[in-house]
């Protein structure tokens, strides 16, 4: 009979990158905190997703100190079409509203809207994502969203960036 010790050290491996990314956040190294954040992404997908999940919004957080608004917004999104469940789905539709807001409180909503297929294609397979980040890109545009959403919290988003416009 042989005993499996993989998926423990795994798990001990990525707790320990996420140690070290914080680490190199804190340091203001965000170069290293990336890179070791883009190798937990690479040891979680499909096996550990909600590390996936918090490794893509610490990664969006990291983008946003860095004033990388795509690469915040689109991490966000990753990570909500790959949340394990409802809850964490919520959560990151959630967080990508809080991320949206802090990029209009820059002044930079207006960067999203360059090649905006490149955000919807992060939305995979997730229909409603997708149509959620088009409504998005539509009210950075200007324009008025009447879609209505079946996630109270995305409901809550549209109504947040149509406010700030």
């Amino acid at each position: 009979m042989a005993i499996k010790y993989e998926p423990l050290n795994r798990r001990e491996r990525i707790v320990k990158l996420f140690r070290e990314a914080i680490e190199a956040e804190n340091r203001n190294d965000f170069e290293t905190a990336k890179r070791k954040l883009d190798e937990i992404l690479h040891e979680s997908l499909d096996v550990e997703p909600e590390f996936y999940f918090e490794a893509c919004f610490r990664l969006a957080d990291i983008f946003l100190q860095e004033d990388n608004y795509r690469g915040a917004v689109k991490c966000a999104i990753r990570g909500t079409v790959r949340a394990p469940n409802e809850n964490l789905y919520r959560l990151g539709v959630k967080r990508l509203g809080d991320i949206l807001a802090v990029i209009k409180e820059a002044g930079k909503l207006g960067e999203l809207e360059n090649d905006p297929e490149s955000f919807i294609r992060q939305a995979d397979e997730d229909e409603e994502l997708k149509a959620f980040v088009r409504a998005i890109l539509n009210v950075i545009q200007g324009k008025k969203v009447e879609e209505k959403f079946s996630v109270r919290e995305m409901e809550e988003v549209i109504s947040l960036l149509e406010g700030l416009k």
